[in-house]
């Protein structure tokens, strides 16, 4: 895997606060509750309004820019801050390339939303992103780990062959966080996530940012953040800086668990495929070792059939049927249920925080139970 500068970033990050701090103040970040400022005379150059900024989010926005080393803006979740960025930046007769195998609420977003103001959409797989070309797109939009299958694109040679064409390149790296995969250094100009998942890391907030090392981006996202009022909430961010403080600690764990339990799913007698990024023999391992600090904490599994999936989930005590991931808790879902083009028996895991051996345990117990 790539080198990186992981550990530099984690050390900082817990005394970033700290550089601003005077004799007396508190070193936790103060929750501000307003949508109103003192401001006698002129406003200029002082907090003016709750929809155009809180201190809470210039807090959490100061920990997403050190983390992805560009100028971050926090959004009320991952697709706002996707939907900040089409509507920002798109205008009619554009052309988008979406990936067909991710996350599906962007493709449902360009489908009954952008297609009616004149902004066309394609999809493509992401393992074969590049086949194609770029030429006629305005906006390219790469989600790699695709999620729910796990496939990888590559970031640099789809941002080199995109840029030629002259479109932008936008990366959803919610799978990954800024501790395992840095698409603006591999070329992407502007990255999306929803720091629902592992960046808060507790399943009690919706919130997602953009970041970009482009001005004029950065520039167009702020005014429709403040015009459209797609704003975080105060206490959302307040969550949400102190998930990103526990961040390295929390997504360390979960990324070794889950290479851990992938060898050994890959080996039990009940699992018909396993799509890992770190398994050796998978098919994405060797583009993952060189693009990715670490091979992630989600698993794509697939079972016999629904009924052996959906025993596999409800019978194991350390499994949280739930949507969504990235939380302490190791949760999973049948994705076919939500209309995912994989197999009934295709189970997402996301792997968090429990003792691996006992987490192993469980698993094992409740495979064997679901298999009858």
């Amino acid at each position: 895997m790539m080198p990186d500068q992981n550990n530099s970033r984690a050390a900082h990050l817990a005394h970033l606060r700290r550089q601003e701090l005077a004799k007396g103040d508190p070193v936790p970040l103060p929750l501000t509750m307003a949508s109103m400022y003192h401001l006698p005379g002129s406003p200029a150059g002082f907090k003016q309004y709750g929809r155009f900024d809180n201190p809470t989010w210039d807090a959490v926005e100061a920990m997403l820019s050190h983390l992805e080393e560009a100028p971050a803006l926090g959004f009320p979740s991952g697709m706002a801050a996707i939907s900040a960025v089409f509507f920002s930046l798109l205008k009619a007769g554009d052309r988008i390339l979406l990936p067909s195998d991710g996350y599906y609420t962007t493709r449902l977003l360009a489908e009954r939303f952008l297609k009616p103001i004149g902004v066309a959409a394609d999809t493509r797989p992401t393992a074969s992103f590049l086949d194609g070309g770029f030429d006629g797109y305005r906006l390219v939009f790469v989600e790699t780990p695709s999620n729910p299958g796990l496939d990888i694109c590559d970031i640099t040679a789809v941002s080199k062959a995109a840029h030629a064409a002259g479109a932008l390149v936008v990366a959803d790296n919610t799978t990954m966080t800024p501790y395992g995969q840095r698409p603006l250094d591999l070329g992407a100009d502007i990255l999306v996530a929803a720091d629902t998942k592992a960046p808060n890391g507790h399943s009690d907030v919706l919130f997602g940012h953009a970041a970009s090392r482009n001005a004029e981006v950065m520039a167009a996202l702020a005014e429709w953040r403040r015009l459209a009022g797609g704003i975080p909430g105060p206490f959302e961010a307040w969550l949400v800086h102190r998930g990103l403080e526990t961040l390295d600690v929390r997504f360390d764990r979960m990324c070794s668990s889950a290479e851990i339990l992938a060898r050994r799913f890959l080996e039990h007698r009940t699992v018909r495929s396993v799509r890992f990024p770190g398994l050796e023999n998978d098919p994405a391992h060797n583009l993952a070792r060189i693009q990715m600090q670490r091979f992630g904490f989600l698993i794509a599994l697939t079972l016999g059939s629904e009924a052996e999936a959906e025993a596999f989930i409800d019978g194991c005590a350390y499994i949280q049927p739930a949507t969504s991931f990235g939380g302490v808790h190791t949760s999973a879902e049948r994705r076919a249920r939500w209309g995912d083009a994989v197999a009934p028996g295709f189970v997402r895991l996301s792997v968090g925080c429990e003792p691996v051996e006992e987490l192993w345990e469980a698993m094992k117990a409740s495979l064997a139970g679901a298999a009858g």
